[in-house]
């Protein structure tokens, strides 16, 4: 048991947020995490995920978390155009894009909103991963963002999509890009207006 305990302080230092099934893996008991935690030594932040006490988090720590919950999820939308910089949003929940099929994750907090795509190559086209809080986090990239907005407009309204187009004009990204993205997600002939009136 001592072992683990400071097996798990060590692990706690090294990294910004843990996920439970990697201490597991690591050979340490759930007993062991919940006397840490009992003792102040680690704070559960939520089902599954903890932080050192002195753990410097950052201004991701939602989008994080989500991904350490649910890692086959990518970041998008909203939270995409959040974590670029791009436009004005200030979404008060976190952005996810899943499989057609996939299940329903039950996350209390952050609060979610499920997007569901049966493109393929929807998940993995235009999607980078970033780490955020020591956590793997898939998000799409600027110019596959602004073409989701587009494709989901009825949910995040054209207003937003038409700023974020603009945003990402000016910050370089090239139309090519954002009309190969459009021709993944099939939705070339909504933006194109658009767009052939912003270049």
């Amino acid at each position: 048991m001592k072992n683990q305990r400071s097996q798990l302080q060590s692990l706690a230092t090294e990294s910004r947020l843990l996920r439970e099934e990697n201490l597991r893996e690591a050979g340490i008991s759930s007993t062991v995490i919940s006397q840490a935690v009992k003792a102040g030594e680690l704070i559960r932040l939520s089902r599954g995920i903890y932080h050192h006490p002195q753990a410097e988090l950052d201004e991701n720590l939602s989008l994080s978390e989500v991904a350490a919950r649910v890692p086959h999820a990518v970041i998008s939308l909203l939270s995409a155009l959040q974590y670029h910089q791009i436009g004005t949003q200030q979404p008060h929940a976190v952005w996810i894009l899943l499989k057609q099929n996939a299940v329903t994750p039950k996350i209390d907090y952050p609060f979610l909103q499920v997007v569901r795509s049966r493109v393929s190559g929807a998940l993995s086209e235009g999607v980078v991963t970033h780490s955020l809080n020591d956590i793997p986090t898939r998000i799409t990239n600027p110019a596959r963002t602004v073409v989701d907005c587009f494709k989901y407009r009825r949910r995040v309204g054209l207003d937003v999509c038409l700023e974020a187009l603009k945003s990402i004009l000016k910050k370089g990204v090239k139309p090519t890009e954002i009309v190969e993205y459009a021709k993944l997600q099939r939705i070339n002939s909504v933006i194109r207006p658009y767009l052939d009136a912003l270049v």
